[in-house]
């Protein structure tokens, strides 16, 4: 469920648990595009039938596609209103704990753990886990910085 906040209240949104999002499917295009934009043609991500045999059993997505995928997730938490920008300012203390085998579905939790005031406008501090469906670890944890701009 989308937390809906106008830019004026975001200081008080330390602490806040803006839950889950909904599940998204892990696809082999997906996996197979990503390797495109960014030169990552590793057989344990676009080899099919190669991966079988590894160390995964199947083709797993880069930890970095799986990261990107906060971008829609965060979308799916948050809607500020009354702001002119919203930009994507950062990100600390990433891990990939567990891959991400293709088919796989996965969501995002976030807290808001700090807000401050940055010059015309606030940063979040967001503590985000990408959690891998029936997964014993997520598959990412990290500290994303958000800022928005009246």
């Amino acid at each position: 469920m989308t937390t809906t906040v106008e830019f004026q209240r975001l200081g008080e949104l330390t602490g806040t648990d803006l839950g889950y999002t909904a599940y998204r499917t892990v696809t082999q295009d997906q996996v197979n595009l990503f390797a495109d934009a960014t030169d990552d043609h590793q057989w344990i991500h676009v080899d099919p039938e190669r991966a079988k045999a590894g160390p995964f059993g199947a083709p797993i997505a880069h930890g970095f596609l799986t990261l990107s995928l906060a971008v829609p997730f965060w979308t799916e938490l948050l809607d500020v209103t009354g702001v002119s920008t919203k930009v994507n300012y950062g990100l600390d203390k990433v891990r990939f704990p567990a891959p991400v085998v293709v088919g796989s579905r996965v969501r995002m939790r976030a807290v808001i753990a700090e807000v401050t005031q940055v010059t015309g406008g606030y940063q979040l501090t967001v503590d985000q886990t990408i959690e891998i469906e029936g997964g014993a670890k997520p598959a990412v944890v990290a500290r994303g910085l958000y800022r928005f701009y009246a």
